[in-house]
């Protein structure tokens, strides 16, 4: 058997004991980065070598911390307008995507045998209103009861009603667009018979259009009526809008909120069912803005930083708020502190570190601060406003 193996063997056991179960000794041992004055004064006042760690100061900043939800777009108006009558349809069918104005005629009914009955009602109407007029004289001469003037008058009455029923049953011939809008499909067919409650179209208003999202409960309190929105499109748009409704009731299912917003579109380009993320403009927040690669685990697997203080090193749990392509937004800490952002791995609570400042971490983009959540005006014609990330 060849020793080789089995030495190299041995040595890979031995540095895996070292940096398993003797990593502090190991990395005090190759702290190299202090000055010798600086080793022999640590070793001095706590017996163990500082390590070498590169931190920057950071101070906490404002943040417009907003609530981020996702949902869909929907039209702010949506009806099916149904006939109220029995008739077969006469007008031409307009086709779906028309625009139409509010009033404007969908569907046209044959009106059938109903001129014939108003015309009918008509005339029983001024039959009614003789009898009525003679009653009225014969009772002043004494020649005719109270009784029968009576039954006179409400013959009268009731064939002014007759009139007005059918008066009501012609305008029932003709069904018209509610609001302005869209036709979603099209109209009843040329021909078609169409009963009380028969579906002659949907109209739809697109403009301006809804924006609905799902907010937990645990943030629903930071939602608020009239809060501006910005929100993306799967397709990259962005837009502006205000919160309309705040829901005082969850959903069962997901004991979630719902909220809607509504949103300019004139152009009606966004459609209905368009999948939507959506920030909230919510109370905003004081936190730090600091490289990603800052961010450790202490023992206990709780998220935080590791601190420089007084010459050691000390673990500070924080708050995610948000991510960005140059770093992250971290709360829970003092108003100034000095991050560990090189070596932060290396050392355990209450290790001396040997600290040299840095404006940034290594390998990240230099730390220009994003303005954080502030939608911009476009300046094309296919966008309003943005909501950043």
């Amino acid at each position: 058997m060849r020793p080789v193996p089995i030495l190299n063997a041995i040595l890979v056991l031995v540095a895996l004991y070292l940096l398993v179960f003797e990593r502090d000794r190991l990395m005090g041992y190759l702290g190299d980065a202090a000055t010798p004055a600086e080793q022999a004064q640590q070793v001095e006042e706590t017996g163990t070598p500082a390590v070498p760690v590169q931190a920057m100061v950071s101070t906490a900043q404002p943040l417009d911390q907003g609530v981020l939800t996702r949902g869909q777009t929907e039209a702010a108006r949506r009806v099916e307008v149904r006939s109220e009558t029995t008739g077969k349809v006469i007008s031409e069918p307009l086709g779906k995507g028309a625009q139409v104005e509010k009033d404007q005629l969908l569907c046209k009914l044959d009106p059938g045998t109903r001129p014939a009955a108003l015309a009918e009602a008509q005339a029983r109407l001024a039959e009614a209103r003789l009898n009525a007029t003679a009653a009225e004289k014969l009772k002043e001469g004494g020649y005719r009861s109270e009784t029968s003037t009576a039954s006179a008058q409400s013959a009268l009455e009731a064939a002014s009603a007759a009139v007005g029923a059918a008066q009501t049953e012609l305008a029932r011939l003709e069904i018209t667009a509610p609001f302005a809008g869209m036709i979603e499909e099209d109209t009843a067919e040329l021909g078609a018979l169409l009963s009380a409650g028969g579906l002659c179209a949907t109209v739809i208003q697109l403009d301006p259009i809804k924006l609905v999202g799902y907010v937990p409960e645990t943030e629903i309190d930071r939602v608020k009526t009239g809060a501006m929105v910005g929100a993306r499109l799967a397709t990259g748009r962005e837009v502006m809008g205000k919160v309309t409704f705040v829901s005082q009731s969850a959903d069962a299912a997901t004991r979630t909120f719902r909220i809607e917003a509504e949103a300019p579109n004139g152009d009606h380009s966004i459609r209905e069912g368009q999948t939507v993320e959506m920030i909230v403009a919510a109370d905003g927040t004081k936190a730090h803005f600091l490289p990603a690669s800052a961010m450790t685990l202490n023992d206990q697997g709780k998220l935080g930083v590791r601190l420089a203080v007084d010459g050691v090193a000390r673990f500070s749990p924080v708050d995610f708020l948000r991510d960005t392509p140059e770093g992250v937004w971290l709360a829970g800490l003092p108003e100034s502190v000095t991050v560990i952002v090189v070596g932060q791995d290396y050392v355990t609570e209450g290790s001396p570190v040997a600290v040299t400042l840095v404006d940034h971490a290594p390998g990240d983009a230099a730390q220009d601060t994003p303005a954080p959540m502030t939608p911009a005006p476009q300046t094309d014609g296919d966008a309003t406003d943005g909501a950043a990330q």
